[in-house]
C-alpha cells in the first residue's frame, strides 16, 4: 500500500482512537466486533467531517468583512469559495458514509458489489467506504481511463 494511504488509514483509525484490527485465525469475516469496530471507525469520521463543517461556517461568519479594496474582497472571496468546495466534497462524503453506515446496519457490508467477495478488513480500513474488491476497482479505473481516452 502506498504510504499516503497508510498515513489516511492510520489517521482515520486515530481520530477513531482505535488500533487497527487484530484478525484471529478462524475468525468469522464481518462478525459483530469487526462490524462495531468499522461502525466506530464511520462514525468517528463522519463527526470529524460534520466538525469541520461547523468550523467553517462560523469562519466565514465571522471573517465577512466588506472590505473597501477590491483586492482584499477578492482574495477573501476566492478563499471562501476553496472552503465551500471543500466541504461539499465532505458533505458528499458524509452521504456517503452515511450510506455505508446503513449497510453495515443491513449486513450488507464488506463484500464486493460487483463480485460479492470479501474486502478484506485492511482494504476497509484504509477506505471504509469501499464497496468494490481491490481487483474490481482496478478493473473499473482501467474501464474509465479508456473512457476518458
Amino acid at each position: 500500500m502506498p504510504e499516503s494511504k497508510v498515513k489516511k488509514s492510520l489517521g482515520i483509525l486515530a481520530t477513531a482512537g482505535l488500533e487497527p484490527y487484530q484478525e484471529k485465525a478462524g475468525e468469522e469475516y464481518m462478525n459483530d466486533q469487526q462490524v462495531d469496530h468499522f461502525r466506530k471507525i464511520l462514525q468517528a469520521w463522519r463527526n470529524q467531517l460534520r466538525e469541520e463543517v461547523d468550523r467553517t461556517v462560523h469562519h466565514m461568519q465571522d471573517e465577512a468583512a466588506n472590505f473597501p479594496d477590491p483586492v482584499d474582497r477578492a482574495a477573501q472571496e476566492e478563499e471562501f469559495s476553496l472552503e465551500l468546495r471543500n466541504r461539499d466534497r465532505e458533505r458528499k462524503l458524509i452521504k456517503k458514509i452515511d450510506k455505508t453506515l446503513q449497510r453495515l446496519e443491513d449486513d450488507d457490508f464488506g463484500f464486493c458489489d460487483s463480485c460479492g467477495v470479501e474486502i478484506g478488513v485492511r482494504r476497509l480500513e484504509a477506505r471504509p467506504t469501499a464497496d468494490l474488491c481491490i481487483d474490481c476497482k482496478t478493473l473499473a479505473e482501467i474501464k474509465e481511463k479508456q473512457m476518458a481516452g
